[in-house]
């Protein structure tokens, strides 16, 4: 136990290694991921064997619960309705036709069994909701004609049909079934699945509040909880929990939600650890020494899937809503195939199913293909159609997005011999949007008039807008007693490398530092450190 704990820990860390080499390069990161775990894998270096693929199986359903749960509660409906119509027409019927096409191809010009083309293209029609959200965040990639919302409501959709149609295959390969039977699995799946996640939605945001009040502080173990009963139900009844978790997590997404950027947050850290299971695992599921017998067919099925099946699917559903040919282009080559590919293929190796080819392998591979060349490639093909919109900003596209400028407060005492002593508030020259909201005066509350003059020991209430927090820049408190070398010395005089000092914290006295300041023992004061 102790050594699969050691050895989590240390795939952990080189994982988050891994994304630093990520923002380097450019590489989306869950390519190193499937890497990693061909390193520790059976045919890798540390040769650890892994074949359980009913284990796998079970754990990645539950990644994928949370992965399409988040994607739901990540997209900003307000945005994502503009282009709610394509959206969801591509991810729907733009999944089937690039499943059947996909189908076709491999039957007539790979030479595949009909069934198991079907499959193979059923597996791989919906792109990977988490890769294109990760891209997208990452890159800062701010797109024209509102494709961030587009692209992010589509991925995140899809999956439930692509799951459908992988049933639906094989059922029809494990066991005789009609096309009666056919279409009621069909009805199932979605009609429940819908059904079940309108239902759950209604309960969800009519008693959140008060499960939020009876139950403090448990917000987030709330929310996991209705994503799990978000699948778990529906699928009990034959539906589609994935559809289900989908309208569930859109929809509380969008009400308000007390800390709704900590739950956001708490999911993208949740995805994010899932993400990096997913592909680690599969490549540890992964035999290397399999691969160049397949490499053939599994790089001709990433040329189709990329350039040909999912390109006529989206231009001829996007040409109906006539849209831009630029944009065209670059949803068609957003699609990345990741982490939900892994869990289908995943599912057909341990079905009762019987397949000719290895369907694992070559999924294996053509997801590794699609996120080392689409995932890299996708940056720079929004640069060069010129779909790159200064203007906005991709993160209004998720719901911890906030336009609401917060408002800071400033106490200020006038103490003896201050320069606005005897001085009208009119007369007063403040920082550029900065205001003078109240003036408390022996525990009486005034209105700043103009006229109004100021006296010793008033107490003014400034307002200005809060600073956004900087990534490079952090504050620190440090106590100055008798074993600091700083004990005594006057400002001016002491040696600070890209640091400032702000505050001096003296009994009940804040003190604004300036160089003739001396430091007493038993002052507090307040470091500005920029990280170089």
């Amino acid at each position: 136990m102790n050594s699969i704990l050691l050895i989590g820990a240390i795939v952990i860390i080189i994982c988050m290694l891994c994304s630093q080499l990520s923002n380097k390069f450019g590489i989306p990161v869950l390519f190193f991921f499937i890497l990693l775990g061909m390193i520790f894998g059976s045919d890798g270096l540390f040769k650890i064997p892994f074949e359980d693929f009913h284990f796998a199986e079970n754990l990645c359903s539950v990644a994928l619960i949370f992965i399409i749960f988040y994607g739901g509660f990540t997209t900003n409906w307000k945005q994502a309705k503009k282009v709610a119509s394509v959206s969801i027409i591509l991810s729907s019927l733009g999944v089937i036709l690039t499943a059947i096409t996909t189908g076709l191809f491999c039957y007539y010009v790979l030479h595949f069994e009909w069934l198991e083309s079907l499959l193979i293209g059923s597996v791989l029609s919906s792109t990977d909701a988490a890769s294109v959200f990760s891209i997208l965040r990452s890159k800062q990639l701010n797109l024209k004609y509102k494709s961030a919302s587009l692209l992010e409501l589509e991925s995140g959709s899809n999956d439930p049909w692509a799951y459908t149609l992988t049933v639906i295959i094989l059922s029809l390969m494990s066991q005789n079934i009609s096309i009666q039977d056919i279409f009621s699995i069909a009805f199932s799946q979605i009609v429940f699945g819908l059904i079940f996640g309108a239902v759950i939605a209604y309960i969800s945001v009519k008693r959140f509040d008060s499960f939020q009040s009876e139950l403090s502080g448990m917000a987030t173990l709330i929310m996991v909880a209705i994503a799990i009963l978000s699948y778990a139900l529906p699928s009990y009844f034959n539906g589609n929990g994935y559809i289900s978790a989908y309208i569930v997590g859109i929809v509380l997404g969008n009400i308000e939600i007390e800390d709704k950027k900590g739950l956001v947050h708490f999911f993208d850290g949740i995805v994010e650890l899932f993400q990096m299971f997913l592909f680690f695992l599969l490549g540890l599921l992964a035999f290397p020494s399999q691969i160049p017998s397949l490499l053939g067919d599994a790089l001709w099925i990433a040329l189709f899937i990329t350039f040909l099946a999912r390109p006529a699917a989206v231009w001829l559903i996007m040409k109906i809503f006539h849209r831009p040919f630029q944009q065209i282009l670059l949803v068609s080559f957003a699609g990345l195939r990741g982490a939900t590919s892994i869990v289908f293929a995943i599912m057909v190796t341990v079905s009762s199913a019987y397949t000719k080819n290895d369907i694992f392998h070559i999924v294996f591979c053509i997801v590794l293909l699609s996120i080392a060349i689409q995932g890299t490639l996708l940056p720079y093909l929004a640069k060069y159609l010129s779909m790159i919109d200064e203007k906005d900003n991709v993160l209004k596209t998720f719901t911890d997005y906030s336009e609401e400028t917060n408002i800071q407060f400033i106490n200020l005492k006038m103490t003896e011999n201050h320069p606005w002593i005897d001085m009208s508030i009119k007369d007063i020259v403040l920082p550029p949007q900065t205001r003078i909201v109240m003036i408390k005066r022996h525990n009486i509350k005034m209105i700043p008039k103009g006229d109004r003059c100021i006296e010793k020991d008033d107490e003014l209430i400034l307002s200005a807008f809060e600073s956004q927090t900087d990534d490079h820049m952090t504050l620190t408190e440090m106590l100055i007693d008798e074993s600091n070398d700083w004990l005594n010395c006057y400002l001016k005089d002491l040696e600070l490398h890209h640091a400032l000092i702000i505050l001096i914290k003296r009994q009940d006295q804040t003190l604004i530092p300036t160089g003739d300041v001396q430091l007493l023992d038993q002052d507090i004061i307040v470091m500005a450190h920029s990280k170089k």
